[in-house]
């Protein structure tokens, strides 16, 4: 008798895997309606003007790590392992890979899947933190496909895992190690780095600094250090648009006027890409340098780390006796005021 077939699809943003995939890379996720909330034909209007104008720095920016994002092979590791962490599970389990805005795309990946003619589908976003602009547009642009495709086997998402025991003790692990190392030049201040996201977005009831939030607490709490100075703060603005903080980088120059080693760890990216190796790693650590921080460390991002593989592999199988859309501890995170949660929409049904 043969086994049934367990269909596990991570996703996450992509990025380009050459110089000339930076221009239509950018345009994708500009011309995303969650990203810029415009009507269609002005949308593209705008997509085309600002990824024309950002392509050349942009291009500037991964040429300092190899002229393409680290993204999908630090993907396609995790995958890996998680298929070896599943590997006792009864069903035959195949792991996939979409990116939103670049290659696998959506609809490559549910070709596969088609193929493989699973029983069951899991997706499980490679975004700790929900978010409408990240884990809900990767959601629709899978469901918008799935329905092309004709590929009719049950889904069950899990839509965050803000202080999932997986991500939280990876990440825990690493700050560990970073404050060890700042401790010789001074007590640290521990700075937790997210994505930044407009003020607005957050208003229309997007629960993702909240989520944030909840992980900088569950960090700050497994570390157990009463007298610890941190600090929540995020990253990555761009456009006019009010975004929310404080900016990393203003944490970083009053560290140097505080004359405070600093470690930065990102506590929203499970792999390292642009905004841990460049935005940090590169730029905020010259900033460190220029306003007197005596002492810089960037944790790493948990990638493959064992302890995060073996929470993904939870979160897996605890999904699979839960509904349609589940959270690291049930049906629903979020608090009823965050309107935007996935959950809000009664697709939780079995």
């Amino acid at each position: 008798m043969s086994k049934d077939r367990l269909a596990i699809v991570l996703f996450n943003l992509g990025g380009p895997d050459a110089p000339e995939a930076v221009r239509p890379f950018l345009f994708n996720l500009f011309n995303d309606p969650a990203i810029i909330r415009l009507p269609s034909f002005l949308r593209w209007a705008v997509a085309q003007f600002i990824s024309r104008q950002r392509a050349p720095l942009s291009r500037e920016i991964y040429a300092q790590i190899g002229g393409q994002s680290n993204l999908l092979p630090n993907t396609m590791e995790q995958a890996e392992a998680l298929k070896a962490e599943l590997e006792g599970m009864p069903q035959d389990v195949e792991v996939f890979v979409f990116m939103r805005y670049w290659h696998p795309t959506a609809e490559e990946v549910v070709h596969r899947i088609k193929n493989f003619d699973p029983d069951r589908i899991v997706l499980l976003p490679l975004y700790p933190q929900f978010s409408t602009t990240t884990v809900g547009t990767g959601l629709q642009a899978f469901e918008a496909e799935a329905e092309r495709a004709g590929l009719t086997a049950p889904r069950q998402t899990i839509c965050c895992y803000p202080s999932h025991f997986g991500f939280l003790d990876a990440t825990v692990q690493n700050i560990r190690l970073g404050l060890e190392e700042a401790g010789s030049y001074g007590a640290p201040r521990l700075l937790l780095s997210a994505h930044s996201l407009p003020e607005k977005t957050v208003a229309a009831g997007d629960p993702y600094q909240w989520q944030v939030e909840q992980t900088s607490l569950a960090i700050v709490d497994a570390l157990g250090q009463s007298e610890l100075d941190w600090v929540t703060c995020y990253q990555s603005r761009v456009g006019p648009l009010k975004w929310i903080g404080p900016e990393l980088e203003d944490e970083v120059r009053r560290a140097g006027k505080d004359g405070v080693p600093v470690v930065i760890a990102p506590i929203a990216f499970v792999s390292e890409h642009v905004e841990t190796l460049v935005e940090i790693e590169k730029e905020c650590r010259a900033l460190a340098g220029e306003v007197g921080v005596p002492y810089f460390v960037r944790v790493p991002a948990v990638a493959a780390n064992c302890t995060f593989i073996h929470g993904l592999g939870d979160l897996v199988q605890k999904a699979l006796g839960q509904g349609a859309i589940c959270s690291d501890d049930g049906p629903r995170h979020c608090p009823h005021e965050f309107s935007q949660c996935p959950n809000s929409f009664g697709k939780n049904t079995p």
